[in-house]
Parts: structure tokens; sequence; C-alpha cells
């Protein structure tokens, strides 16, 4: 599948064209306080001509025949293109709280690192994460490192999603 760019793509955001789209496809997770788990993955990146893009990810668990077994992760955020490819994500999750992360992309690439995490009092405790998105073979795969439960930052979920 070949991509296009946007007429209207504003130039600060040019660094992130490749990832606009739907993307879909699985991904494994794991942590300590936690048992590894599969699960089934579609994110979508939109945009209207200004500086950002609206961003919305959605997981579910999958069994060990790639089967739904229940729904998993909501967050959906803005992905802010700055110039000379700075950028910003505020993120927003069903459970609980909000981060605002920094980082830079540049040739297929997107580095990112939370800058502040707010919690409502029922949120598990989650202090910060680092997310490095890549284009490989146009495939879009990444990583999420994550800080929780009294837990220093460390891998927990991976995946690689096929542009839809």
């Amino acid at each position: 599948m070949v991509f296009e760019l946007p007429d209207n793509l504003h130039p600060d955001c040019g660094p992130l064209a490749w990832l606009l789209g739907t993307w879909a496809g699985n991904g494994h997770g794991d942590y300590p306080t936690i048992e590894a788990f599969e699960f089934g993955q579609e994110l979508i990146f939109t945009h209207d001509g200004r500086p950002f893009f609206h961003y919305l990810s959605r997981t579910w668990i999958v069994d060990e025949n790639g089967e739904k077994v229940r729904d998993a992760a909501l967050e959906t955020g803005f992905l802010r293109c700055r110039p000379e490819g700075k950028v910003e994500l505020l993120l927003s999750h069903h459970t609980g709280f909000v981060e605002i992360w920094y980082g830079e992309a540049s040739r297929g690439k997107l580095d990112l690192t939370t800058d502040a995490v707010v919690r409502t009092d029922s949120a598990k405790a989650y202090t910060g994460g680092r997310r490095l998105y890549g284009n490989v073979e146009g495939d879009l795969l990444y990583a999420y490192d994550m800080a929780a439960m009294d837990q220093p930052l460390q891998p927990h979920i991976w995946a690689r999603l096929q542009r839809r």
C-alpha cells in the first residue's frame, strides 16, 4: 500500500506524516505485577490541517487463538507537532489518568517521554513512561516502557501494526 501525503498537512507535521491513518495488529504485554498477555489493537491518527494529530487507541485482550476475550485499554489525545521535529502529546486514559509527553520525531521514528502524570483517586499508581514508535518496512512498531505499582521504568507492551 502506498501512502500519499495529504495536501493540507501542516509543515510542522511533516516528520510524523507517516503515522496518519488507521493501523491494526497484535501485541504482547508483561509486567512484574500482572500475568503476561496478548492483545489486539487499533490506532488511528487523523488531522485537519492544523499542527496536530488526533490520536485514538483501543485494545482488547486475545486468547491463544487470537480471539477477543475482553476490551482493554482505551486512550485518546492530541499529538502536537512543533517546529524542527519537536512533539508534545496530551493523552487521556479511561483508567483515570492524564499525561503530558515530550519528544522528537525524525526519519520514521517517534520517541516520547512523560513529563507529567495526573491520576484520579481510583487510578492505579502509575508514575511515568517512555514510548518509541518506528516505521519498519511500512509497519508501525512500538514499545512502551512503564513505571507503575512501585516498579521502576521497564518494558510493558510492544506491538507490530499494519496500515489498513
